[in-house]
């Protein structure tokens, strides 16, 4: 695991043996991480070109940690630092994950994430520390110009209704609903 630039956000690169049948490649290992994740929920989220999710964030306590890979296609996959009194706080971070180098992003309790998917189509898989649950979700407009987060973005990003009417970080802030560290 190599740390981001933003505590609490790793970056993992398996080894991947290839053999004239395929791949094989351990895309998670609980010892590499360095730190307790209990698994609650898988999610799979199948996206087309354009489409751009988040950035989401739970409350904390309990926050939900978050392991991310993109196991078909290429996205564009977003670190937030959403913790109030972090000295990262508004920063984020970017990396291509896709189906060829197969990293994996880990993303910590209060942080924020998002992703656009950059292939005609492309299949996310994350590991969450705690199940979904709508009271304790969050958001923060993921185009928020405060931010400035360089999505490669050719036309417009097709957004859901929820994510497009998320508050800036700033109004995330005033409103109290940002996790502190």
């Amino acid at each position: 695991m190599q740390p981001l630039s933003i505590t609490g956000a790793l970056l993992y690169t398996p080894r991947i043996y290839s053999d004239q049948r395929g791949d094989f490649l351990e895309s998670f290992r609980m010892s590499d991480l360095g730190q307790p994740f209990d698994l609650a929920q898988v999610n799979c989220s199948v996206s087309r070109r354009g489409v751009l999710r988040g950035v989401h964030f739970a409350d904390v306590p309990p926050g939900q940690a978050k392991y991310v890979m993109c196991v078909s296609g290429e996205v564009l996959d977003v670190v937030v630092d959403v913790r109030v009194g972090s000295p990262t706080f508004g920063r984020w971070e970017a990396v291509r994950l896709d189906d060829v180098a197969r990293q994996g992003v880990f993303i910590g309790e209060g942080l924020g994430h998002a992703f656009l998917a950059l292939s005609e189509s492309a299949t996310v898989v994350y590991l969450c520390s705690s199940a979904y649950d709508p009271a304790r979700e969050h958001g923060i407009h993921p185009l928020d110009p405060d931010l400035a987060i360089e999505w490669p973005i050719v036309d417009t990003p097709i957004l859901s209704d929820k994510d497009a009417a998320a508050p800036t970080l700033k109004e995330a802030l005033d409103s109290g609903i940002l996790p502190s560290c």
